[in-house]
């Protein structure tokens, strides 16, 4: 069977046992198996009666939701090809993703987005609101879906490349056939032995837009096993959705590991007494053991115990409750640090690395042979491998079969069979991978959001004419930081720099940006080594030469 046959029979299984739910606030919108079968339906009804055929493309740009998952399956079982949009994204980058993917159809989420969208785009596709879709009578139980063949498209994410377009990376019916039984087998590692005649669903909380690679085939595994999915509708209200969905495991970005991290040393802090002091020995007695430098003092191991039996407990409960097997993370490198922390508490964390390219996933961690900093070993089917220069090179049943008309792109990305990721990594005798850095200029936030440095970079250079270089930085930070280099005879107030940042940012989505800059008062030059022959900037060099400057600008000190 298909991954879609499977998930069909699945959903038709599960009668009237829920699959989906929408957290808004304390309230609950329910979506069990039948019902979501029947939206599905009234989906198909409609796109029929659209003048659609198989192979068309079709853009679904809207926040995550119940009607979002009903619509994206009902396009699949149409065999339409699915362009997913990120509804945050600025209207111009939409708009430039809608002329590319030559769409037949804009189902969007409300009618004022698509109108905004159609000031940068005149020749729009036709237009359909999600309410439209399902605004119909009910329709009549549906035929079987498409059956896809292994090389049919099934979608068209875009993804940011090095030189800031966007491009289409098309996945097909093969790529995701193979992975939603990789991802599922992992899982049922995690959860340990379930009788399915007896077995409670699994409870996964989510709130990652579906448009991303990740979550769709998070989405698609949910609907394919015997779980709830737990959709977040308010970003600013995860903490308190989370004691709501009460889940057995989560997708996560660094970034939001990182603040939960720091909202519990703050709330310890908080408490007063020895609460912190017993924290801060405890941790310090738990990495120093697991970074293998010793065990720290006598009194840092006690204070470990205590928190064990104690503090650690409490803390679960209030963060994540009772049920959590593990925290999945991926989409940007996470700091041990960070990793080992959550371990201190007993919460397991496992890590995931992968490309919109190799349909979301590479690798993902063993959940009992967890190495913390490392990613896991490569799925099942899949070769991994490093080139000569580092690069970290993949192929497999997971692997694209291309960009969206970009053969050129496509014939360098898959040079030798093998796809080049454009990250540096390595293997240990185990299989499990680390990720080292970035063979490319990406910069990568630890939200998990790509952001191509260059074409920010010549927009600010032309607005401010006196700067010498402009060079945006923050990989793995949470947003990004600008620095400017300028003569000192040259006047350069940091008035002048964050106006034009302000120009820049108005037509930008929130992750490019920029938060903080700093001025600094000499240029870089090829003598100094941070230009090359070529007066091009070397990167890592500036970011290693001007790491007090960057620390400042993130401790958010006066430019």
């Amino acid at each position: 069977m298909t991954f879609l046959e499977i998930i069909f029979e699945r959903l038709k299984n599960a009668g009237e046992s829920p699959v989906l739910h929408e957290i808004r606030g304390a309230q609950w919108v329910d979506c069990s198996g039948a019902p979501l079968l029947a939206l599905i339906a009234q989906a198909r009804q409609f796109l029929r009666t659209q003048s659609l055929n198989a192979g068309d493309r079709c853009v679904l740009l809207a926040p995550n939701s119940i009607r979002w998952a009903a619509l994206d399956l009902a396009l699949m079982a149409e065999g339409i090809v699915i362009v997913p949009l990120y509804p945050r994204q600025a209207p111009s980058e939409l708009a430039a993703m809608i002329k590319d993917s030559s769409p037949a159809r804009l189902f969007c989420s409300d009618a004022p987005l698509a109108a905004e969208i159609q000031r940068h785009l005149p020749s729009m596709p036709r237009v359909a609101t999600l309410e439209s879709v399902f605004a119909g009578a009910g329709a009549p139980p549906a035929v079987a879906p498409y059956r896809h063949a292994d090389s049919d498209p099934l979608t068209i994410i875009y993804t940011s490349g090095t030189s800031g377009e966007p491009k289409g990376v098309i996945l097909n019916a093969g790529n995701v056939n193979h992975m939603i039984p990789c991802t599922s087998a992992r899982l049922d590692q995690l959860m340990g032995p379930r009788s399915a005649s007896n077995a409670a669903p699994e409870r996964i909380f989510h709130y990652g837009p579906f448009c991303f690679a990740a979550s769709w085939i998070l989405l698609l595994t949910a609907l394919s096993r015997n779980s709830v999915l737990l959709l977040s509708t308010d970003l600013s209200k995860l903490s308190e959705e989370l004691k709501l969905a009460q889940p057995d495991y989560f997708i996560n970005v660094p970034i939001f590991l990182e603040r939960v991290r720091r909202k519990i040393r703050e709330a310890v802090e908080q408490r007063g007494g020895t609460a912190p002091a017993v924290l801060s020995r405890a941790e310090r007695a738990y990495l120093a053991k697991h970074k293998a430098s010793g065990r720290g003092s006598p009194l840092d191991s006690l204070a470990l115990a205590l928190a064990n039996r104690v503090m650690f407990p409490a803390i679960r409960k209030s963060v994540v409750g009772p049920n959590l097997k593990a925290l999945i993370c991926g989409s940007a490198p996470l700091s041990v640090d960070t990793q080992l922390f959550f371990m201190m508490l007993g919460i397991p964390v496992l890590q995931v690395y992968g490309l919109t390219e190799t349909t979301a996933i590479c690798t993902l961690d063993d959940p009992h042979r967890v190495e913390p900093g490392r990613v896991g070993p490569a799925i099942p089917g899949i070769e991994m491998k490093t080139a000569d220069s580092g690069e970290i090179l993949v192929r497999g049943p997971n692997i694209f079969p291309g960009y969206w008309q970009r053969p050129a792109e496509t014939k360098k990305a898959l040079e030798d069979v093998w796809f080049h990721t454009g990250d540096l990594g390595e293997a240990d005798a185990n299989g499990n991978w680390r990720i080292t850095g970035r063979a490319k200029d990406l910069i990568i936030l630890s939200s998990g959001h790509n952001v191509a440095p260059e074409p920010l970079e010549n927009e600010l250079a032309r607005l401010l004419p006196e700067a010498q270089q402009v060079v945006l930085v923050g990989n793995q930070r949470s947003s990004l930081g600008l620095l400017v280099t300028t003569a000192a005879s040259n006047g350069l107030e940091p008035s002048d720099v964050q106006s034009a940042i302000d120009a820049v940012n108005a037509d930008l989505p929130h992750y490019k940006q920029i938060r903080a800059f700093r001025i600094l008062p000499a240029p870089f030059t090829i003598e100094d080594g941070l230009l090359t022959t070529m007066g091009k900037l070397k990167r890592e060099a500036i970011t290693a030469r001007c790491v007090a400057e960057i620390e400042a600008m993130y401790l958010k000190k006066p430019a």
